[in-house]
C-alpha cells in the first residue's frame, strides 16, 4: 500500500482536524481545535481512552515565574533542545493553572495548585510547582480501565467531558494505520490529507480538511522500537500496553525525522510470570526523596537531608556475579531510565544486570507491601499483598530458609553472596554505606533468614523519542522542513531528551497539545479535487 501520490475521490468521510490518539494530549488538541471553530474526529484504537493520562499521578509540573522556569528546563534538557521549544513550554506551565481553572469549573471539579520547588537543586528550582483536579463530583471509582482513580484519573474526565460537551467525535477502538499524502493536489508539497484507519471492522480512508494531530504516545510496549533504540534490554512496560509505536512508524512514514529516541522515564521492578499479568510491577516502597544543598532543602521545606516520606528500604541488588553496583535508593529513580542497569561487559557479552538481583529478608518481608500495579488496559491488575506472603505463593518472589539455599536459588556462589551481605550489613551497622552512597536512614540490615529474592528489571513508564517538531507543534523533515498539516503532542517526540522533570510530560501534553491543536484548525481547508 502506498499512501503518496493518492488523488482525493473515494474519501470514506471527512473533517477538518483528525486527532490520533485521545489521552491528555490528543484531548488538549481536541478541545483547542474545536475552540478554533474545526470539526474534530479523535481516534483511539484501544478499547477505553485515557492512556498513560489516565493512570498518571495527575499533577501538572507548573512555573510561577517564565524566566527561572526557562532557566530548569534548560539545565533539564542539558542542551539536547533548542531553547525556542522551552520557552514555549515556560510560557505554558505558567498558564496551565489558570487553562485547567477554565476546564474544571463548568464540571464543578476542584483544582489545586501546590508549590513545590524542582527535584534537582538546578537554576530555577524555586519557581516550580504543581497543579491538580484533586476533586470532582460524584467521580468515585475508576473510569474506563484504569486500575486505580488518581489525580491523572480526574483529569482525564475533566478533558474527555469538556471534549465531548464542546461536540468532538470520540471513536475508540479505531486504530490508523497509515497517513495519507495529497502531494501535487494540494498545492502543498507532502501535504498531509486525511488517514487510513480501522473502524467497525472496516478499512476507511478519512479526509481531513485541515490538519492531522498525532498523540497517539511513544512506544513503551513497543518491542522492535525499544531493542533499536535503548541499549538495556529487556525494558519492562509498565502503566499502558496501548503505546506501541504506531505514530512514530507513520510519521516516518511521510518523510519525519526523530529525537531523543533513547530516553525513556521508569525505575527498576518486578514481573511475573504469568503471561495474563502484561505489566510489570512497580516498587512500591521506593519513597522519592530530594537531593542538593540546604538552600535547595530549606526550599522545599526540608531540613537537610530531608526526605518525604519515611526511608526504609527493605532490600539491595546483586549483579549476576552476587556484588551490589547501584545506590538501589537513588532520589526520584524514574528521572534517569535506571541507567546503573545498562551496562554491557563485552568479555561475557551480556548485560550483568539484566536481571539484578532484589534480595531481602524476613524483616523486611514483613515490613511493608513491596510492589504495586498501575495499569490502564483490560489485562487483570494484581493487588499486592500487605505482608508479601501472597506474592510467595504466586513465585513472584521466592523463599530461601538459608543463605546456602539462597545461593543456589540465585547461581551466586555461596562465598560472594555471604561476603557482600556481610558488606552491607557492616554498612548498615556503621550507618554509612561507603560503596555507593545510599541514605543512611534507608540501610536496612538483612541478617535474619528466611531469605526472599527476585528478578528486578529496567522498566519504562513512558518513552521521549518520535517525531522532531518546532515550538508550533509542526513535524518536521530530517532537512527541518514542516510536513504539511501534520502536528505531534505529547509523549510522542517530547522535548526531554537528559532528564525526566516529575509532571513534565503531563504538563508538555496538554501544552503541546493546545498548540497543535489550534494551529490545525487555524489552516485554511484544502480544496476539494
Amino acid at each position: 500500500m502506498t499512501t503518496t501520490g493518492l488523488d482525493e475521490k473515494g474519501w470514506d468521510e471527512e473533517t477538518d482536524v483528525i486527532v490520533v490518539g485521545f489521552g491528555g494530549a490528543g484531548a488538549a488538541a481536541a478541545i483547542a481545535a474545536r475552540e478554533g471553530g474545526a470539526e474534530v474526529l479523535v481516534l483511539e484504537k484501544m478499547p477505553d481512552p485515557g492512556g498513560l493520562t489516565i493512570v498518571s499521578a495527575g499533577g501538572l509540573r507548573v512555573a510561577f515565574d517564565r524566566e527561572a522556569a526557562l532557566s530548569y528546563l534548560e539545565a533539564t534538557c542539558a542542551g539536547r533542545t533548542p531553547r525556542a521549544h522551552l520557552e514555549v513550554l515556560a510560557d505554558g506551565m505558567v498558564a496551565a493553572p489558570e487553562w485547567l481553572r477554565d476546564l474544571a469549573e463548568p464540571l464543578g471539579a476542584t483544582v489545586t495548585v501546590t508549590p513545590s520547588p524542582g527535584n534537582y537543586p538546578l537554576p530555577g528550582f524555586e519557581a516550580l510547582g504543581y497543579a491538580a483536579i484533586t476533586a470532582v463530583p460524584g467521580l468515585e471509582r475508576p473510569p474506563h480501565a484504569a486500575s486505580a482513580l488518581t489525580d491523572g484519573g480526574r483529569l482525564f474526565h475533566v478533558l474527555e467531558q469538556t471534549a465531548r460537551r464542546r461536540g468532538v467525535r470520540v471513536l475508540t477502538g479505531a486504530p490508523v494505520r497509515r497517513l495519507l499524502t495529497g502531494g501535487l493536489l494540494t498545492g502543498e508539497d507532502r501535504a498531509i490529507t486525511g488517514v487510513i484507519a480501522e473502524i467497525a471492522g472496516r478499512t476507511v480512508r478519512i479526509r481531513a480538511r485541515r490538519g492531522v494531530v498525532l498523540a497517539c504516545g511513544g512506544f513503551e510496549a513497543g518491542e522492535t522500537l525499544k531493542r533499536d533504540h535503548f541499549q538495556a534490554t529487556p525494558v519492562l512496560a509498565g502503566s499502558f500496553l496501548g503505546n506501541s509505536g504506531d505514530g512514530i512508524a507513520m510519521a516516518q512514514d511521510v518523510g519525519a525525522a526523530l529525537w531523543h529516541m533513547w530516553h525513556y522515564h521508569g525505575p527498576y521492578g518486578l514481573r511475573h510470570s504469568d503471561p495474563d499479568y502484561p505489566y510489570a510491577f512497580y516498587l512500591k516502597a521506593l519513597p522519592m526523596w530530594t537531593p542538593g544543598p540546604a538552600a535547595h532543602l530549606s526550599a522545599l521545606g526540608l531540613p537537610a537531608g530531608a526526605k518525604k516520606e519515611p526511608a526504609r528500604v527493605a532490600w539491595i541488588l546483586l549483579d549476576q556475579t552476587g556484588r551490589r553496583f547501584m545506590d538501589e535508593y537513588p532520589p526520584y529513580p524514574g528521572d534517569t531510565g535506571i541507567r546503573p542497569l545498562d551496562a554491557f561487559d563485552p568479555k561475557t557479552q551480556s548485560f550483568p544486570r539484566i536481571p539484578a538481583h532484589l534480595i531481602f529478608d524476613e524483616n523486611g518481608r514483613r515490613l511493608y507491601p513491596i510492589g504495586r500495579s498501575i495499569a490502564n488496559g483490560r489485562a487483570p491488575v494484581h493487588v499486592w499483598s500487605a505482608d508479601n506472603r501472597r506474592e510467595v505463593e504466586l513465585g513472584i518472589l521466592r523463599r530461601a530458609d538459608s543463605l546456602a539455599e539462597l545461593a543456589a536459588q540465585t547461581g551466586i556462589p555461596e562465598a560472594t553472596l555471604t561476603d557482600s551481605l556481610d558488606r552491607w550489613n557492616a554498612a548498615c551497622q556503621a550507618g554509612h554505606d561507603p560503596d555507593h552512597g545510599r541514605r543512611p536512614d534507608s540501610l536496612l540490615p538483612i541478617d535474619t533468614p528466611p531469605y526472599y529474592h527476585a528478578e528486578a528489571w529496567p522498566i519504562v513508564i513512558n518513552t521521549q523519542g518520535g517525531p522532531v517538531h518546532d515550538p508550533r507543534q509542526r513535524v518536521l523533515t530530517p532537512f527541518g522542513e514542516p510536513i504539511p498539516r501534520l502536528f505531534a503532542a505529547g509523549e510522542l517526540g517530547s522535548v526531554f531528551g537528559h532528564l525526566y522533570l516529575s509532571g513534565g510530560n503531563l504538563v508538555e501534553s496538554l501544552v503541546g497539545g493546545r498548540i497543535a491543536g489550534r494551529e490545525a484548525a487555524a489552516l485554511a481547508p484544502l480544496e476539494a479535487a
